[in-house]
């Protein structure tokens, strides 16, 4: 079901990020001086998609564990509330990507 996020190519980004969501973006942007900014971008957000779709799994399977009764509800509700927050963040980067791209477009050459 959410394995077929996981072939979605997106690659967003906003500043505060991982605030919102901890952990999401760790690895920092541009921390290998040895690369470009855009390789170490680019690996960041590569990292942050693949955070956020492994914790979506994790509630999904949690969610099902929950109905055969092998689950805790606390178990449960922790693992839904992060996907949740994972989810949130990337709709604000999508959103922030969107809102840039259509910035840069108004203007003039």
């Amino acid at each position: 079901m959410i394995g077929a996020i996981g072939a979605l190519q997106f690659k967003p980004a906003i500043d505060g990020a991982d605030a919102a969501s901890p952990g999401l973006l760790q690895g920092g942007i541009g921390t290998r001086p040895s690369e470009s900014v855009s390789s170490s971008f680019a690996e960041a957000l590569g990292q942050a998609a693949t955070k956020t779709v492994n914790t979506l799994q994790n509630a999904e399977q949690m969610s099902i564990q929950a109905l055969k009764g092998d689950a805790d509800t606390r178990q449960v509700v922790d693992a839904v509330l992060s996907a949740q927050q994972a989810l949130q963040t990337t709709i604000a980067i999508r959103d922030k990507v969107v809102s840039a791209y259509l910035e840069i477009s108004r203007l003039s050459i």
